[in-house]
């Protein structure tokens, strides 16, 4: 049965890349640490604060489990941005005494981005790597870029754009090589891809919860405690909390909610990625069946599952957006920079003009995305012809 986009109904959500909505089997675990279990998970000296300790220790075991950690290397945060800033900037300071330089790559999240160009503003020396056509870092660059002062090598798992996988059991042993701490930036793989951070070579890994169907405002950083030890600068002081690395009460029903929804995940991550992938290559075969010159942005098969990033040559991306607000809610580029009109930086680093870049539109799969049916493939079709005989706009 044909779905009813009419202009009163919820639009349809392909924007599974931006955030992901709460999984009603993890809203039911978080809800009783909102009022009946409320304790604090650092005053252990009566029943709330024991039970509010004791599940965030199981919530800690659970986000450890899926990238093959141990529970006392995860530090929840605030979200992968803090994780970010956390692992980059707390290893800029804590080893500054055996180099100020780190090499990251031109495609990272502005959350890598600018938390290296601040260190920058501080004296330090910041590598960006390229990529090639596909969004693959260029390996031979990244190698001939380290030298004795390099200290940390930061490159996404998968890009947030354009979806495509790095390489990193490759930079993991690059940077083992020469005794360099690897970080990796992990939201829009972690609970999507198998990830196991002792096979690649990872020393810290940012995660984030409303990637995985968990709640906002919850992350994770993995920080590695042996072969090497990894220590970091604190930047959040007063408490010692985490083991001293980020100090603040603990948001216990968040923490509860990113264990929650990191074990489903890891549950259902084959079965789900089969299913999305499916759908992905439906809604693609459609596209370029249905419309001329529709062409493909990242890689071919090294993407993530759910991810389909297009260049429509001829419509531009957000007159797109505008004509399709009631039927599809997908996206120009990342979610944090959606505001602003500027060409997308990962498709520029790929080469393209800035005329690809305002053509492009990502559409992310979750989900909410059942059948072939929720994929409004006829109303986006309509909406393309109809800009392009009017010029695009």
């Amino acid at each position: 049965m044909a779905r009813n986009y009419s202009s009163s109904a919820r639009p349809i959500y392909l924007d599974h890349h931006a955030t992901t909505p709460v999984e009603p089997r993890v809203l039911k675990v978080m809800l009783p640490f909102f009022s009946e279990r409320f304790g604090n998970a650092a005053s252990i000296d009566h029943i709330y604060g024991n039970e509010a300790a004791q599940a965030v220790e199981e919530a800690r075991e659970k986000v450890a489990k899926v990238i093959n950690a141990r529970p006392d290397e995860i530090i929840f945060t605030s979200g992968a941005t803090e994780a970010n800033n956390l692992a980059i900037i707390g290893i800029a300071e804590r080893y500054i005494e055996k180099g100020r330089h780190i090499i990251s790559c031109v495609t990272e999240h502005k959350a890598v981005l600018d938390t290296c160009n601040y260190l920058e503003t501080k004296g330090y020396k910041v590598t960006y790597i390229h990529v090639d056509k596909h969004g693959i870092i260029e390996l031979d660059e990244l190698k001939n870029a380290i030298n004795a002062n390099t200290i940390l090598i930061s490159v996404m798992t998968a890009n947030n754009e354009i979806g495509t996988i790095a390489p990193l059991a490759e930079i993991g042993s690059l940077a083992k090589q020469h005794g360099i701490l690897f970080h990796t930036d992990a939201a829009q793989a972690f609970g999507h891809i198998p990830l196991n951070v002792e096979d690649m070579g990872v020393d810290l890994m940012s995660i984030s919860g409303h990637k995985i169907y968990g709640p906002k405002g919850i992350g994770a950083l993995y920080v590695r405690r042996l072969h090497p030890r990894v220590k970091l600068a604190t930047q959040m002081h007063g408490g010692g909390h985490e083991r001293g690395m980020r100090s603040g009460t603990l948001n216990v029903p968040g923490a509860v909610g990113l264990g929650a929804a990191s074990a489903i995940a890891q549950k259902e991550m084959l079965l789900e990625s089969d299913r999305l992938m499916k759908l992905r290559n439906y809604l693609w075969k459609e596209l370029t069946t249905r419309i001329e010159d529709i062409e493909l942005n990242g890689h071919p098969t090294n993407r993530l599952s759910h991810n389909l990033n297009i260049c429509i040559p001829g419509v531009e991306n957000r007159a797109l957006l505008v004509k399709l607000k009631h039927i599809a809610s997908f996206s120009a580029g990342s979610a944090c920079t959606s505001n602003d009109l500027r060409p997308s930086h990962v498709l520029l680093a790929l080469g393209y003009d800035e005329e690809r870049s305002h053509s492009s539109v990502r559409f992310g799969l979750g989900r909410s995305i059942k059948y072939r049916s929720d994929l409004p493939v006829d109303a986006i079709v309509t909406a393309i012809t109809e800009l392009r005989q009017l010029g695009g706009l």
